[in-house]
This record gives structure tokens, sequence and C-alpha cells, in this order.
């Protein structure tokens, strides 16, 4: 009997069993990592998932900013119908498009062959053209932007100077002289060529990624599948064409994918080469400056929300389809 005595106020002195205590320090440590976690989980939670719940109740309700949260008045399916039946979402959505494939196509065109010639360079000319290839990439879209916009000067801009001298030049009139009746362009103002204009410096930015990308591509391929196409007797075409392509499928598959959803989102060389939009003319707007417009000039929250998720859903779209069309043989199927 004493010796039940003496086991009782051992085991009930902390408050718990040895079997609890057991289960709340195995709780402690499992829940240990969420703690350190906790952090960026709070972060990402409120900046990151929360907006895109808030934007779907959003874009059913009609708000402005301005006037406050009580303002906010819930409409239905209003934003999607008057977003859907507006003829310039129809427009500045034909706009991105275009400017997608003149920008997108070529940067892949140009990207091909130029690792593959990077890859018969030696590994010391290769380094230091690629990083010269890539520097436009991490150069600031902004700072980017603002050098064409100089360039592309319908009266001082260094591409107008250089054919208004090519056309008046001793030497070269007789073939450029019928640039008189052309000059000045107006590359940024002008309807007919701002959609060519914005595609070239998007295309001049990120065709240095993509030379990155296929030239990583390239060097996970064996050099003895070439020296075997070498012996059979291809000549460098025949080996760019037979052998190297197939092999890049996966990485034209992620490379074109990247292209697909960022020119999509097109946003930033058109609002600066157009200074703000404040010059656009109807050609010069994506979906994404119009989306701008909407929500903080015209301050209509609840339409651009709609809108968003328009364009979510449409490059989903684009994104499926390539994928359904090219996405077996991109990843390596047959």
């Amino acid at each position: 009997m004493s010796a039940q005595t003496d086991i009782r106020p051992a085991t009930l002195s902390s408050g718990l069993t040895p079997d609890r205590g057991e289960r709340m320090k195995q709780l402690w440590h499992k829940s240990t990592p969420y703690w350190f976690m906790s952090p960026y989980i709070i972060i990402f939670g409120t900046f990151g998932i929360f907006p895109v719940f808030f934007m779907i109740y959003l874009s059913f309700h009609q708000w402005n900013p301005v006037a406050g949260l009580q303002s906010m008045r819930y409409v239905g399916l209003e934003n999607y119908v008057l977003s859907l039946t507006d003829p310039m979402l129809w427009q500045t959505m034909w706009n991105t498009f275009l400017m997608a494939l003149y920008s997108g196509i070529p940067q892949h065109l140009v990207a091909l062959p130029m690792a593959y010639l990077l890859l018969l360079l030696g590994k010391r000319a290769r380094h230091w053209l690629t990083t010269a290839y890539f520097l436009p990439y991490v150069t600031s879209t902004i700072a980017v932007s603002m050098i064409f916009f100089v360039m592309y000067s319908k009266e001082s801009g260094i591409i107008n100077l250089s054919l208004a001298w090519l056309a008046n030049g001793s030497m070269t009139q007789w073939l450029f002289g019928w640039l008189n009746n052309l000059l000045p362009l107006g590359w940024v103002q002008e309807n007919s060529l701002i959609r060519y204009s914005v595609s070239f410096v998007v295309f001049w930015k990120y065709v240095g990624f993509n030379i990155v990308i296929y030239t990583a591509g390239l060097a996970t391929i064996s050099d003895e599948l070439f020296e075997a196409a070498t012996i059979d007797g291809a000549n460098a075409w025949q080996r760019f064409y037979h052998v190297a392509l197939p092999l890049l499928r996966p990485f034209i598959f992620f490379a074109v994918t990247l292209t697909i959803i960022g020119n999509m989102n097109l946003f930033d060389e058109p609002y600066v080469l157009t200074r703000g939009l404040s010059q656009a003319s109807t050609n010069g707007m994506t979906i994404s400056n119009y989306l701008y417009r909407i929500a903080w000039e015209w301050l209509d929250m609840g339409s651009a929300a709609a809108i968003s998720w328009i364009l979510f859903v449409v490059i989903g779209v684009f994104t499926g389809l390539y994928f359904w069309f090219f996405g077996r043989r991109g990843l390596g199927g047959h």
C-alpha cells in the first residue's frame, strides 16, 4: 500500500502521465519546423493566396477603392458580361496576340541556331558571348524601354537619323532615296508601326534568355553523338537538324511555354514606349495595359478583376493547346 502511495505523486506531480508527456514532446518536435516556416507561410498567405481569392470575390462586385470597402456592391456576372462585350477588350487582346507572335517566334528562330553556333566555338568565347547575349535579360525593363524610346524618337532618334543619312548620302542615295518620302517615321506614334516597334524591344530583351536555355540544353548532348554523325558524313547543318533539334525538344517546350505566358502578360514595354499610355494608339495597348487603365485611371476595380481572370483563362487555353499539340513530343514522348 505504501509503495502505491509513493508512485502516485511521481506520476501526477507534473500533471501529465508518462505516455501523455511523451506524446506532447513528440508533437512539439514535429511542429518545430512549421514554427520556423511560419513567417514565410504568413507572408505568402497574406500577399500570395489572399489576393487571389479576393480577386475572385472582387470580380463579382463593383468597387471604387477611393470610396472605401463600404462602397463595394455585388453585381454578379455583370463585370464579366460588360468586359466580354467591350470592343476595346478584344482589340487589346488582338494587339497582345500579335505582339506575342511578332516577338516570340523570332526569339526561338534566332536563339536555336545562335546556341548551336556558340557550341561550335571554344569554351572561352562561348562563355563571353553567352554573357553578352544574356545581359539584356538582366537589365531593367524600364531602362531598356526608355533607351529604345529615345532611339525611336521621331525627330532626334538615332534610327530616323541613320535612315535620313542613308537616304541623303552620296553613296547610298541611289538605294535608299525613297525613304525621304516616309521620314520621319513615328515608330511609337503610328498605328502601322507601333506593334513592330514594341515587339522588337521584347525580342531584343528576351532572345538572350532563350539562347542560354538552348546552350544549356546542347551542353547535355553527348559529343559522341555529334562525332558519330560527322563520321557518317553529316555536315554542320545536318548535325543541327538531325541530332541537336530532336534532343532539344524538352528545352524548346519549356522555353516556348515561358514565352507564351510572358508575352501574353506584356505590360512594361508598351507602357514605357507610349509614355504611360498617354500616346497609346489603338494598336499599341495590350490587355494588361487596358486592365491597368481600368483599375487605376478609371478606378473600376471590379471590371479590372474580371478582365484579369479572363486573361488568366486565355493564357491557360493557349498554354493548354500548346501542351496538347506539342507536349508529348516536347517532353520526350513519341
